[in-house]
C-alpha cells in the first residue's frame, strides 16, 4: 500500500479536505498535517515514515518541509498543488481543485 501525506499550514481546511476526499482510495493510505506550530495536527517525523508522495498546497510549504525535515523526506516525491489558502473545509471549489490536481498522481503506477 502506498502512503500519501497532505500538508498545509494549520491543517484546518485544505489538507484535511484532501485527506477526507482520498480516504479509502484503493491502494493508498492517506493522512494530513500542518507545518505551523499551532496546526490542528502538527507535522512530526512519524508522519513522514514510509510516505511515498507528499502533497503540499503552496511552494512555501515545500520550502519549509525541506528545511525542517530534509532527512525524512529524502526519497519521497513532493508535489506542489498551488492551492492558496482562500477556501473553507470541503468547499466545492476546493474539492474540484484537489480532485483535478491529485488524482493523476495517485493514478500513476496503478495497474
Amino acid at each position: 500500500m502506498r502512503r500519501a501525506l497532505f500538508l498545509c499550514s494549520r491543517n484546518r481546511r485544505r489538507s484535511p479536505t484532501a485527506e477526507r476526499l482520498f480516504l479509502g482510495w484503493p491502494g493508498v493510505e492517506v493522512a494530513s498535517a500542518g507545518l505551523a506550530p499551532d496546526a490542528e495536527e502538527p507535522l512530526t517525523p512519524d508522519h513522514l515514515d514510509g510516505v511515498g508522495i507528499i502533497f503540499v498546497m503552496e511552494r512555501k510549504h515545500q520550502a519549509k518541509l525541506n528545511r525542517q525535515f530534509a532527512r525524512q523526506v529524502r526519497g519521497a516525491r513532493i508535489v506542489c498543488l498551488d492551492i492558496p489558502d482562500v477556501y473553507h473545509f470541503m468547499q466545492p471549489e476546493l474539492v474540484d481543485l484537489l480532485m483535478t490536481r491529485v488524482t493523476p498522481h495517485l493514478m500513476r503506477g496503478r495497474p
